[in-house]
Formats: C-alpha cells, structure tokens, sequence
C-alpha cells in the first residue's frame, strides 16, 4: 500500500504517520522532541524518526514511504526547504529538507522526496481541506495556545506570503503600549489573548499561581466575577485583532483552535457576540471551532506529501 512519512515537530513532542492517498492513518507514533539535547541532537531525531518510519512502512505495507512531509515551528522558507529560525528548538538555517531527503534517500528503498512547511500553516491546510474549514473557499485559521499564529486559506492552499510571514496575527498590535511581546512590540494581540496570556491574568486575579486557562474557564462557568473580567479583557483583545482580520482577508469561516477553544461556548458565544459589535461594513464569517485537534499538523503534513507526489506528476 503507498504511504507517506507525515512528521509533526512541536518544541515537547513529535507527532508522526504514516498515510495513505486516502488520508487513512495507517500508522501512529509520537516522541519527545528533546531540545534539552541541543538542535542539532533535535534535527538528528528528526532524521532518525522519519527513516524508521520508512523502514517500517516497508515491513508493515510492502512498500517504503513515497514521500513525506514535516511540519516545524518559527519561521520557514518552504520554497527552499530551509528552518530559517525556531527559538524553542534553538536552530537557526538548518537545510531539513535536503538533510531529510538524503537520509531517506540513503537507506536503499530509493529517493524520498520531502515537503517541509510550517506547523500553523500545515495544521492550517488539514483544517481546510479535511477539517472544519471543509468547502469553505476563504478560511482564517487561528490557534490560539502558547501564542496566537494563524494560516490563511485561499482556494484549498494556504499562503505564505512574500517571505514565509503570512497570518502572524499575534504580532497585530491591539492595545498600544500594552504588555511587552517577545517580537519586541508592545500590546500584541498574542500578550492578551493567547492561552498563557489568560492563564497569566487569571494567577494574578486569583493569586493562584499554579492556576491556567482552562481553570480560568471553569471559573467563569462557575460564575465568578474575576474570571469573568479577565476572560472578557481577552474576549475583548481577541475581537479586536479578528475585526482586523477579516477587514483585510474577508474569510467566509473563522476557525479557532488550541487550548482556548477547548473551552467550547463559554469562548465562542462571547467572541461571537464582541466579533459582531465591532463590524460595520464587513460580513461576518461563520466563526467554529477547529475540527483536528493536536492531529492537525501531522494530517497536514501528510498532505504536503501528497501534494508534493502530484505536483511532480503533472509536472
């Protein structure tokens, strides 16, 4: 059965697949990541990874992967296959496309052809294409977890940009002179609104420490009324930089993913109703939450490799 490699790199863990034309999982696998061990032992478990799952592909389907497809964080040049730069993982220009595809070249089942792309982005794709953005020709994907990033979907491909910066919404300023963002602005979206940011502003309302988002969350379900202040603030933050978003993009479905919306109505009822006080002559898109789950990056790395296949086909 042909198969491709689909590998998933997060800053903890790797989520890893094997996949099929059809989209089937065939096989599943996850591993830490170990950035304590330096970036290059990261890169070199990265390699390591996807040359077992080839193997294996082999010995389980009868046939070595065909392709695969990784997914990486911070900023990548997908065109030339380079990890430009990822403060968690501490690389800077690693060739990962190139390293990988001679690694899988090496191991005697034959060339490899590899994808790499950006793991909002790639998430992104999944949601789009097999998620909840499904049909949808316009979508706006935003994660919202340790920061807020996004992917932009146009016509089932997701853009980039001129320079591999496409969606990094977070970083839209939505409270001048605000917190401190690590991006060397003040007020960013992501300083307001992102999961840590509300778990932030919940241990300090509460003076729990030890407390975070989903706490937060509860909370308000409970009725507290300093819950319900600090997840207004980030409602509120949160509106601000989708009215922004949707006056330049004008997507048909707004998706919302990460550990946020795992908070269900008491995050989307809210938003929806902030979203839509702040328009006036933009048309509100249908706002739903992500369909994927943390699986998302690893679907849409499989299809990175699949496309990468038909790309090569037709040309």
């Amino acid at each position: 059965m042909r198969n491709v490699i689909a590998l998933d790199v997060g800053g903890t863990g790797m989520k890893a697949a094997l996949v099929a034309a059809d989209g089937a999982l065939l096989y599943e696998a996850r591993r830490a990541t170990g950035r304590e061990r330096g970036a290059e032992a990261v890169v070199e478990s990265i390699l390591d990874f996807a040359a077992e799952l080839r193997q294996l592909g082999r010995e389980r389907f009868g046939e070595p992967a065909v392709a695969a497809g990784v997914a990486v964080p911070g900023i990548v040049d997908e065109s030339d296959g380079i990890a430009v730069y990822a403060a968690n993982l501490g690389w800077r220009d690693v060739p990962l496309r190139a390293r990988l595809a001679e690694r899988l070249g090496a191991d005697g089942n034959g060339r490899c052809p590899v994808a790499l792309g950006h793991d909002v982005r790639t998430g992104g794709l999944a949601e789009g294409r097999i998620g909840a953005g499904r049909g949808a020709d316009r979508f706006l994907f935003l994660p919202l977890g340790t920061g807020i990033a996004g992917a932009i979907g146009i016509d089932g491909r997701i853009e980039a940009g001129a320079h591999g910066c496409a969606g990094e919404i977070g970083h839209i300023v939505v409270r001048p002179g605000g917190p401190a963002c690590g991006c060397g602005q003040a007020g960013c979206l992501e300083t307001l609104a992102s999961a840590s940011a509300v778990s932030r502003a919940w241990a300090e309302a509460s003076g729990d420490p030890d407390v975070d988002a989903a706490d937060c969350a509860k909370a308000v379900e409970s009725g507290d009324p300093r819950a319900r202040a600090v997840w207004q603030e980030a409602i509120n933050a949160l509106a601000d930089g989708l009215v922004t978003g949707l006056t330049l993009l004008d997507p048909r479905t707004l998706i919302i993913g990460g550990g946020l919306a795992e908070a269900g109505e008491t995050l989307f009822a809210p938003l929806r109703a902030a979203v839509e006080a702040r328009i006036t002559f933009q048309q509100i898109p249908d706002i739903v939450p992500a369909a994927l789950g943390d699986t998302a990056g690893c679907l849409g790395a499989g299809l990175l490799a699949w496309d990468l296949l038909s790309a090569e086909v037709t040309a």
